[in-house]
């Protein structure tokens, strides 16, 4: 099989959240992060015909680069990586036990509280103000009437701090994500689902791409 560089980008985002990898057979990646922090999902266009664990993905990743337009064959003990010219053998690494990986079983996401679309342009300026502040948090915050995404340090009240008005609300609540947990979300727009039981669901609305990530323990929702 082949896979394309829509599946590459994916798999390096998911590098970013977690080093290591199993995939399973089917068309659906996942990945989860050491802490259990971040949760992530996609359908994709290839189907693996296996289940196989990668310790280290950016290490898969790279030996893949290696070839032009690689063939990819899945045997018991590794993949086999071929193009016109060359070819590789990366072997599987003993067990996934070694890693953490994502459930068997969907998440079921509670009702949410909170919900608005995230553009992809206030996303980027939104990271990109919070990395240039050096800012450790990102705040979704309702006063009753708007709801703001805030980069801020919610410990020191005389932080820098950079906001944009996202949409309208009638209620109040203050969700903290960490900034470098938003740091690993892929760009784009999103539709966003925030529950008061401390978990958040960002959707990207041009594919199947999903997040879950958790929310900080002083996020608070007064409704």
């Amino acid at each position: 099989m082949k896979v394309n560089e829509k599946t590459i980008n994916v798999l390096r985002n998911y590098a970013n959240i977690n080093q290591s990898i199993e995939f399973r057979e089917g068309n659906v990646l996942k990945t989860v992060s050491p802490l259990n922090t971040i949760l992530a999902s996609v359908e994709i266009e290839e189907e693996f015909p296996r289940t196989f664990p990668i310790y280290e993905l950016n290490r898969f990743l790279g030996t893949l680069a290696l070839f032009q337009n690689p063939e990819l064959d899945f045997t018991d003990n590794g993949v086999t990586i071929s193009d016109s010219n060359h070819e590789a053998t990366y072997r599987y690494c003993g067990s996934s036990s070694m890693f953490q990986t994502p459930p068997e079983k969907n998440i079921t996401f509670p009702d949410a509280e909170v919900e608005f679309q995230l553009t992809q342009d206030v996303f980027k300026k939104t990271i990109n103000a919070a990395n240039t502040l050096g800012l450790p948090e990102v705040v979704i915050e309702g006063n009753g009437t708007e709801t703001r995404i805030v980069v801020s340090d919610t410990g020191n009240t005389t932080s820098d701090v950079f906001s944009t008005g996202v949409g309208p609300t009638d209620k109040t609540f203050r969700m903290i994500f960490k900034t470098e947990n938003l740091n690993k979300i892929m760009e784009g727009t999103y539709d966003v689902k925030l529950s008061s039981k401390r978990i958040s669901h960002f959707k990207r609305t041009t594919d199947t791409l999903e997040y879950y990530i958790a929310l900080e323990q002083n996020s608070t929702f007064e409704g």
